[in-house]
């Protein structure tokens, strides 16, 4: 393979990477590594440009410094990179320091007309020193990322081990030169593609977590933190088939609380957020897991009950629910006495659709506002016999 087909083939691949981290570098709240990875990999881009622009004057010493002036200053832009991707406490000038250094040594070694191995020892020494320290910073922090700063940290490695071996090569077999340029074009393609692989893993893990929210945001009550009616409706098919089994039923109870308005019209709307967050913890500690609990409006909870046996297990649940609506509830110094009207219905006795089982429960629980308020009820219809009806006294 021929220098020009092995600096081409550098080139058209530095300039994919370039264009890469620069179209990720663009995606909002992206993290600032990409940026300066496409800088780092346009300077790369450059080095190999000059090479091919500059091989048909047959300059080697000319080739070299120009190609070798550009390069180094890919690994400075390189490392700060890395340190801004995983956030990281580093010395960011030290990395220009052994850049500057580089450079320098580049200019006397031309000026000086330096044999090409004292040269290339500098030259290849900082570069090495770069690279294993890329090596070191992504294996040490590889359980950010574990697929790919791992492979990160051996490509670097790998890089600099090329580095330090290269003066000596090529020193020994002149035409190791072709083939260390073909080497260190491989090993370089490893190390960005495993940092763009990074990159996007992390635009990966932040779409994950931005859909979880959204989806707890969907089905959350930002209030209470209990379900909404969304989600109610969501999973009311799930809780059917736990009541699949024979002779089991699913409970609807749905809670308007009692005296709540006063509590807001008197002692304020915060003092009245601070009761339903009460109200709604004590809901969650009665309910089971296999349970759905919800607020379905300003002072109305709906919990489903499941795997229930017989009517009896449903009023045992809300005795238990009213039971807790009717304590005190404290807020800061103050206590308030509330109450709650729940009316009940059950599946698959009195309907087979949640809006239809809701209306039912709905309608049994202005029965006992009608009755008095504070106590529990069982949907019956009114063609039916007088209502069953549990009543609790204040």
């Amino acid at each position: 393979m021929s220098y020009e087909m092995v600096h081409t083939f550098g080139f058209s691949v530095y300039f994919v990477f370039f264009l890469l981290f620069l179209w990720t570098r663009r995606i909002p709240r992206t993290n600032s590594g990409s940026g300066w990875w496409a800088i780092s990999i346009s300077f790369a881009l450059l080095a190999r440009l000059s090479l091919i622009l500059l091989i048909p004057t047959h300059d080697v010493r000319l080739i070299v410094s120009i190609y070798a002036a550009i390069n180094i200053l890919e690994k400075p832009f390189l490392l700060t990179g890395l340190c801004r991707f995983l956030n990281l406490d580093a010395k960011w000038r030290w990395f220009w320091l052994t850049a500057a250094l580089a450079e320098v040594w580049l200019l006397i070694a031309w000026m000086a007309d330096v044999s090409p191995f004292v040269r290339n020892v500098g030259y290849s020494v900082a570069n090495a020193g770069f690279m294993f320290w890329m090596a070191w910073a992504s294996y040490k922090n590889r359980s950010e990322i574990p697929r790919w700063l791992l492979p990160v940290a051996v490509a670097s490695a790998a890089m600099g081990i090329h580095w330090l071996c290269g003066p000596v090569l090529i020193e020994l077999y002149p035409s190791w030169f072709k083939n260390g340029f073909l080497l260190g074009t491989v090993l370089v393609l490893l190390q960005y593609m495993s940092l763009l692989a990074a990159t996007l893993s992390q635009f990966q893990k932040r779409l994950l977590e931005a859909e979880a929210k959204a989806l707890d945001m969907a089905f959350l009550d930002p209030l209470t933190g209990l379900n909404n009616k969304r989600y109610m409706n969501t999973l009311f098919d799930h809780a059917l088939l736990l009541a699949t089994r024979p002779h089991h039923m699913v409970a609807i109870f749905y809670i308007d609380l009692d005296n709540f308005k006063p509590i807001n019209d008197t002692a304020g709307h915060h003092v009245g957020d601070e009761v339903l967050k009460a109200i709604a913890g004590r809901i969650k500690a009665i309910v089971r897991s296999t349970d759905i609990c919800a607020r379905v409006g300003g002072d109305e909870f709906i919990v489903i009950g499941t795997q229930l046996e017989n009517e009896a297990q449903a009023f045992e649940v809300a005795k238990k629910l009213l039971s807790q609506m009717m304590q005190q509830v404290q807020v800061g110094e103050s206590q308030y006495m509330l109450g709650a009207s729940i009316g009940i219905s059950l599946y698959p006795h009195h309907a087979r659709d949640l809006s239809e089982l809701i209306q039912c429960a709905d309608s049994a629980m202005y029965q006992v506002k009608r009755n008095g308020k504070s106590g529990y009820e069982i949907y019956k219809a009114q063609t039916d016999a007088a209502p069953m009806q549990e009543q609790l006294a204040h």
